[in-house]
């Protein structure tokens, strides 16, 4: 018998499940049989801190106390935990996390146990293993008659629906594409019930995952790397929630119901609204007609912006870093809804500071139309170096629980791992009162309705799923939890704020437990007097299944038209990438037109998320909202997307060019303007609108300077010659300013006529302009070039001989002269790097090739001879010569060599990762990653060697790319070009960094 080529990994992989189900035995307080013993493989160059040590190392506020609620060896390397409704906290002990490709031990096992508190003292006193067997598990979640266990590249469930904590069967797989191959972080994690009903999860950027039910095929998947997922257990339906971020690991929903996400390195607090897409820590948004992606939701960073360099381990967290918050890396996110801490506390945003070794606290609060953190002190720190706080939660008696990992490495963990290590820490005010058994599973329906009212959050969602659980199996009765018939209506007017919560809290149990009609969710979205809060969730709920009826839509087109609040302006444009197409647009207009919040950083471009289909579809909606929007934002992009369908669509670009004639300030034709001209960015030359030559003369007259350049710009790009004339002089003047003099050469060099050649050959030699110059030479094939080039090369600036040198090596009848230079020293060898001898071997070229090897040397380098050379370095870089760096002399490399490209602590480009959040403390890493930078790249610097027609060649990363033009990124420089151009494109599978 014959299977897919996707579907036989995964029968493979069940069978595999059944055998170790059928071999493992689970037992009460000690390892299964044949469990494999951890294995320590982190060196301990800091002694580690026993339990009782390590508690006494913490410190907290006055009135709180803090204690050991489970330690090794009862539970080791804890990565995730989850609540049952017997208020038990399950963990996921995983022990293969830093298994990777060839180093993958498939001898090593992860196990789920479950720790229970019976007597109510705080601390455990009993432990079960429920499951064994798992590999690569980073987090678990109980309900529906089993428990939910993420193994990529898998989502499994594992049966026990008789609750005797022995699984029922082998782990059914539910999804399965969660791309964990070679990726030692940043892989799927995160487990969680939504208030919607959903099962909720994250993922990093290093790798990209297409997910999807066993068997499904390509076109029935879904791609998501970073961001935000959700799975419904009973539909079956996987969705993506947002994209974005980098590493997010940890998110929960405030009081209200809406969602945060916690981040490391590009910032930490992320607002989640369904359909949004937020910065990358690098790589392009999987839609390339996003074109800008939104910010974080704080207002403030937990680490000093302006420090360009420290190693924390050598001089700790410096005193700027620690008053800001500690530092960069980030893990766990928890809105307190408790109800043992006080009440200054709740609702606000707790997460572990992973370098800092504390509790961040961020207040949140409504800013704008959407929320922000806000920084408030730091909550509470441990003292323990071993301290590797990766999780919290608050339980049953509103005591908070924190995972400590237990590691002096990171989370790369590129040093090796101490397994043998783990702890729980509980922290709890005052001197809560013992409690006693729960099991909320024996509860009636209408009990469970009752504790929508708790003051614990705990019990409300504990109660919730449990309510879904019983309606999915048919066991719900609605009779005796008549309460919920009620979600939808309002209060009595004159309603208190905890009523109207409870509001909130029915409608999504109802919905979570298919209770709730979309008439009464229509209800409530026109409910009178409700509070924002309110009316946001039941616009989210509304479209919540996809499928929107007439009558909703035109729910949801009445809110937008009269709606102030910007929390629900914010969900009804979420709301409109759940529409259908032909619903948006009623919705939207409102939205576009209100001068409410349109200068909002959100809320632009939540709507723009939403409607940009709808005018690749027909441009001329978008030329119609430039002239109807307040928005600035709106009016560039749309503006944008309009002059991208130029070729298709030219009457639309022609009503545009119009539209300045009718906009009423100079801000928003210059909006208009901008947004064409980055709509024909890689163009050479563009087919002028008809009514361009009449609007362009009338706006040239313009006494606002930016507007006249802007239109002039433009105009070079639709071949107007007095605009062409008009640019040259500019660049030839010597004494107009330098800067102007810049930007009508960089408009020059976009043009790349033939006529421009020698007026480029001239400037080459202008010690203000030879840079620019010098890059625009490089579109050109001429004979003369390298020698002009050559011979001006002493003369010139360092960043016009960078220019230089590019341009030299970007053509293999140019590196020749080059390297002719470089064996006869006009040239010093150490101005060709790396990049550029990788370059000019791309031509393929042996005379070339052998030619570099004589005048500069060898880029081609074995895996052996990498291997020798890193064993090489790190024996001749001890600790001990180490530890006596000069880490001044250390910045100054970085400056000088690796800013180029990276960044860290905020300083440097953007072209390669930034470095803020690597394992630099650790030689093994930074020799891996310098000598070996191919050996575990992202896909997203995976580099792609690009022959053009001119001749050059280029190895570069894509940064993005629309239908008619493709923006790459080199080593040196960011530029676009139109995919006509290319003649060839090949991804080399390499690192844009040379070895």
């Amino acid at each position: 018998m014959s299977y897919p080529p996707r579907l036989f990994p995964t029968i493979c992989y069940s069978l595999a499940l059944t055998l170790c189900f059928a071999m493992s035995l689970a037992a009460e307080d000690k390892a299964p049989a044949g469990f494999p013993p951890p294995v320590n493989t982190q060196p301990e160059t800091i002694k580690p801190l026993t339990p009782a040590e390590a508690l006494k190392s913490v410190t907290v506020p006055p009135g709180f106390k803090a204690t050991l609620f489970a330690a090794e060896p009862a539970v080791q390397q804890p990565i995730a935990m989850a609540w049952d409704e017997r208020g038990r906290l399950w963990i996921a002990e995983c022990y293969t996390y830093a298994e990777s490709g060839l180093n993958f031990d498939a001898r090593q096992r992860d196990r789920i146990v479950i720790l229970e508190d019976t007597d109510g003292d705080g601390q455990h006193d009993k432990r079960t293993v429920f499951w064994d067997q798992a590999q690569k598990l980073t987090s678990i979640e109980i309900g529906f008659g089993g428990v939910w266990a993420l193994c990529a590249p898998y989502l499994l469930f594992i049966p026990d629906a008789n609750r005797d904590d022995v699984p029922d069967g082998p782990p059914v797989i539910k999804l399965d594409g969660w791309d964990g191959g070679g990726v030692r972080h940043n892989i799927v994690n995160g487990l969680k019930w939504g208030p919607d009903g959903w099962l909720y999860g994250r993922h990093g950027i290093l790798q990209t995952s297409t997910v999807g039910p066993p068997g499904a095929s390509d076109s029935q998947r879904q791609k998501i790397n970073c961001g935000i997922w959700r799975y419904h257990p009973t539909r079956t339906t996987f969705e993506a929630v947002c994209h974005g971020t980098t590493n997010p690991w940890g998110h929960d929903w405030d009081e209200h119901g809406e969602l945060l996400m916690i981040n490391t390195v590009i910032g930490h607090l992320w607002h989640v609204v369904p359909g949004a897409r937020f910065r990358r820590m690098y790589g392009a948004d999987f839609d390339s007609h996003s074109y800008q992606l939104l910010e974080q939701a704080a207002d403030h960073f937990h680490w000093d912006q302006g420090e360009q360099w420290h190693d924390i381990r050598k001089i700790g967290v410096s005193p700027t870093t620690d008053k800001a918050g500690g530092g960069h890396a980030h893990s766990g996110l928890m809105v307190y809804l408790g109800a043992n801490w006080p009440a200054e506390y709740r609702n606000s945003m707790f997460t572990v500071n992973y370098h800092g070794r504390r509790l961040n606290r961020d207040r949140l609060e409504r800013k704008g139309a959407g929320l922000v953190g806000t920084h408030a002190p730091d909550f509470m720190n441990w003292g323990d170096p071993y301290f590797k706080g990766i999780d919290l939660t608050y339980g049953p008696d509103g005591g908070v629980y924190v995972l400590d990992w237990s590691d002096i490495g990171e989370c790369h963990d590129n040093d090796g791992v101490h397994r043998t290590s783990g702890r729980i820490y509980k922290i709890i005010y005052g001197e809560p009162k013992k409690g006693g058994p729960i099991d909320l599973a024996s509860a009636s329906d209408a009990q469970l309705v009752e504790m929508q009212r708790h003051t614990n959050e705990w019990f409300v969602r504990q109660s919730r799923r449990l309510l879904q659980e019983r309606a999915a199996a048919g066991k719900f009765a609605p009779p005796a939890a008549a309460p919920l018939a009620e979600a939808g209506k309002s209060p009595p007017a004159g309603a208190t704020a905890e009523a109207w919560l409870h509001c909130e809290r029915l409608l999504f149990t109802a919905f979570a437990s298919d209770q709730l009609s979309e008439d009464r969710l229509i209800a409530a979205v026109q409910a009178p007097q409700s509070p924002e809060s309110y009316r946001a969730i039941a616009v989210r709920l509304l479209v919540d299944r996809g499928e929107v009826s007439a009558a909703a839509a035109k729910a949801l087109a009445d809110l937008a038209a009269k709606e102030t609040a910007g929390i629900v302006r914010l969900h009804l444009a979420s709301a409109l990438q759940k529409l259908a197409q032909s619903q948006r647009l009623a919705v939207a207009t409102p939205l576009t037109k209100s001068e409410l919040f349109a200068a909002d950083p959100v809320l632009p471009l939540m709507i723009w998320y939403g409607i940009e289909p709808l005018i690749a579809k027909d441009p001329v909606i978008g030329v119609q909202l430039i002239a109807n929007t307040k928005s600035a934002t709106l009016r560039r992009l749309a503006a944008r997307r309009v002059t991208e369908e130029l070729e298709r669509s030219p009457g639309a670009v022609n009503e545009l060019v119009a539209l300045l004639r009718k906009l009423e300030t100079t801000a928003g034709r210059l909006d208009l303007l901008q947004g064409m001209a980055e709509g024909l960015r890689g163009w050479r030359r563009a087919p002028a609108p008809a009514t361009w030559k009449d609007v362009a003369a009338e706006l040239s007259q313009s006494k606002d300077e930016p507007l006249r350049i802007a239109v002039r710009d433009l105009g070079v790009v639709f071949g107007e010659g007095r605009a062409l004339e008009e640019v040259k002089k500019l660049a030839l003047n010597e004494g107009a300013d330098t800067s102007s003099r810049i930007s009508a050469l960089r408009t020059l060099i976009v043009d790349r006529s033939p006529e421009l050649l020698p007026l480029l050959k001239k400037l080459a030699g202008d010690r203000l302009l030879a840079a620019e110059a010098i890059r625009g030479l490089a579109s050109y094939s001429d004979k003369d070039v390298p020698q002009i080039l050559l011979d001006s090369y002493n003369n010139l600036r360092p960043e016009a001989r960078a220019e230089a040198i590019n341009t030299l090596a970007a053509r293999a009848e140019y590196a020749q002269e080059l390297l002719t230079a470089l064996e006869a020293g006009k040239i010093s060898r150490k101005d060709l790097t790396a990049f550029h001898a990788r370059q000019i071997r791309s031509f393929e070229n042996a005379k070339l090739n052998e030619q570099l090897s004589k005048a500069w040397g060898d880029v081609r380098v074995t895996a052996e001879d990498k291997k020798k050379l890193i064993e090489q370095l790190k024996s001749t870089h001890s600790p001990e010569k180490l530890a006596k760096a000069n880490l001044s002399q250390g910045r100054a490399v970085f400056t000088k060599t690796c800013a180029s490209c990276h960044v860290l602590y905020g300083q440097g480009k953007t072209i390669g990762p930034d470095l803020t959040g690597g394992n630099r403390r650790n030689i093994d890493y930074l020799l891996e990653n310098i000598v070996d930078p191919s050996a575990s790249v992202a896909a997203d610097f995976r580099a792609t060697l690009f022959k053009l027609q001119d001749g050059r060649v280029f190895t570069a990363v894509i940064a993005e790319q629309n239908d008619k033009a493709i923006t790459i990124q080199t080593a040196q420089e960011r530029f676009t070009i139109a995919k006509s151009e290319i003649e060839e494109s090949k991804p080399t599978g390499l690192s844009l960094m040379p070895d």
